[in-house]
């Protein structure tokens, strides 16, 4: 991961920028640099993964123009070739030089020619226009907001726009900002014509398009690791990642000492596919230690992001402070394709559609914040081939009735597409179980044992009536809210909502965002 930081402003303060950019070094920690552009300061953090030579620091600066991007542009190499054809030169071998060329030949329409996960801020000094972007899920962050005389300012993180900014939000997936407006070029969830494709061919191309969205994302200059929980998702990722590599693939799982349901389905997928494997056994103590500081860095209140988080937290610090590893490949966005554990409850297949509909304009404030954060937090980058453009499109168009679980297994759809070689049967077709109860169960009762110590009936009641927008309904949300407050005081509409199942669903209406409530559950929790 790197940081990028824009302060559209001639006269911007260069205290608060650089206070508010300090905050986010652990996400590019190998060189900073701000720079005067003119119309204002531009700043990044460096990672280097793509083209680790000096030349590849940012910002690129070309024709009075300049650009910073987080982000990893897949097939730059033939865009560097078709723009060198056209008279541009690069000195460096990072995939983001080809940005300010690509600007200057297509102008906005760049944006939607991109195969990427990114967030940009561009400064055009020939016509003192800012531009800003960010890919059409939103697996890179970039958040925004106003300083008090009204000019706009650009991060990569809310905490560096905490002090400059009385309200932030998240800048919209898919969308361009420019000249004091915002601009959607794609969004990723609408479909142009159903695929009504037969079941055979759905599945073929499910595996074809994953498996070309896991190769290319194997490609860096540094060294790459995987996230191995032993569920169905991150088991694919690195199942199809080995056949792809030379040596065993360094492969990675977390759980409780006492009661951790994955560890023995990662190691019985890193068995089957011969990665080097690595356990990371937390305690008690760890998780309670953790809470606080994963708050912190995630800048969310919502229980499920942030039960999830303490373990992949914990995971990416182990990985960080004993190997050279750079890269995570990790199993995300694939429920809010294929379905959770509550989408089997879905009343219609128009109804699952709409599900995931919403939650894929979601997920930049839930997994996919939940991933970059723990993992940018540790000086990594995360990659998400589930998060794959052209395998999104693809997912979303399949007709919903093929998608919804007709099958007596949910996911059905994925599971049959890798039927074969890739992984053991009892993998392939293992019931899910959340992450967060998968560490193990005892993790997140500890973590609502620890909020009921906190607050008594009374204070619980008087205390969430502070709050009028996403009200803590529990003694953890409670928790959870004021420890958000402490770090990004009055920004709850960072967030749209706690993540829950859709209540009106029948046998959705819990009071609990864990799979574990859901009548269906069954054997996921063994």
């Amino acid at each position: 991961m790197c940081s990028i930081m824009g302060y559209c402003r001639t006269e911007a303060d260069r205290e608060s920028f650089d206070e508010g950019f300090s905050k986010t070094i652990s996400r590019g920690p190998d060189e900073s640099r701000v720079i005067d552009v003119g119309g204002g300061l531009l700043g990044f953090h460096r990672l280097a993964i793509m083209g680790l030579h000096p030349q590849g620091m940012q910002p690129f600066q070309l024709q009075g123009c300049s650009v910073v991007c987080n982000g990893e542009v897949y097939g730059f190499e033939a865009i560097r070739k078709s723009l060198e054809e056209r008279g541009y030169t690069f000195c460096s071998d990072s995939d983001c030089e080809v940005l300010l060329p690509m600007y200057f030949v297509y102008g906005e329409e760049m944006f939607q020619m991109l195969d990427a996960e990114f967030a940009l801020i561009l400064y055009d000094g020939r016509t003192n226009s800012w531009i800003a972007a960010r890919d059409p899920i939103g697996i890179r962050p970039l958040y925004y907001g106003y300083d008090k005389d009204g000019y706009i300012v650009f991060a990569s993180e809310a905490k560096n726009l905490v002090g400059i900014c009385d309200k932030i939000l998240p800048f919209p997936p898919g969308h361009y900002y420019k000249n004091g407006s915002f601009h959607c070029y794609r969004d990723i969830t609408q479909v142009a014509c159903v695929c009504h494709d037969d079941l055979e061919t759905v599945c073929s191309n499910i595996r074809d398009k994953l498996i070309k969205g896991i190769r290319k994302r194997l490609v860096a200059d540094a060294k790459v690791g995987f996230l191995l929980s032993g569920g169905l998702d991150s088991s694919l990722v690195c199942s199809v990642a080995q056949q792809f590599s030379e040596k065993p693939i360094r492969t990675f799982a977390i759980g409780m000492s006492e009661d951790a349901i994955d560890l023995k389905y990662a190691k019985e997928v890193a068995d089957y596919i011969g990665s080097n494997h690595t356990e990371v056994i937390i305690s008690k103590e760890d998780v309670l230690n953790a809470l606080e500081p994963v708050i912190a860095l995630l800048g969310t209140y919502d229980i499920t992001t942030i039960r999830a988080s303490i373990g992949m937290y914990l995971v990416c610090k182990a990985i960080h402070e004993t190997t050279d590893i750079r890269v995570l490949l990790t199993g995300e966005i694939s429920d809010e394709l294929f379905g959770y554990k509550y989408t089997d409850f879905a009343p219609s297949a128009a109804e699952f559609q709409k599900e995931a509909v919403k939650r894929v304009r979601e997920l930049h404030m839930y997994d996919v914040l939940r991933a970059d954060r723990c993992i940018s937090v540790n000086s990594l980058e995360a990659r998400v081939p589930f998060g794959d453009l052209d395998f999104v499109s693809y997912v979303m168009a399949i007709d919903p009735e093929k998608k919804v679980n007709r099958y007596g297994k949910g996911k059905y759809l994925l599971r049959h597409a890798f039927e074969g070689n890739y992984l053991p049967h009892s993998i392939l077709y293992r019931e899910k179980a959340a992450f967060s109860d998968a560490v193990g169960h005892s993790m997140v009762d500890h973590l609502k044992a620890y909020a009921e110590q906190m607050y008594s009936e009374e204070d619980f009641q008087v205390k969430r009536e502070r709050y009028s927008h996403a009200q803590p309904f529990t003694k953890e949300s409670l928790l959870y809210r004021e420890i958000f407050e402490k770090y990004y005081p009055g920004q709850s509409q960072m967030v749209v909502d706690f993540w829950m199942p859709n209540k009106s669903w029948e046998g959705c209406d819990v009071s609990d965002p864990s799979a574990r409530v859901l009548a269906n559950y069954g054997d996921s929790g063994k």
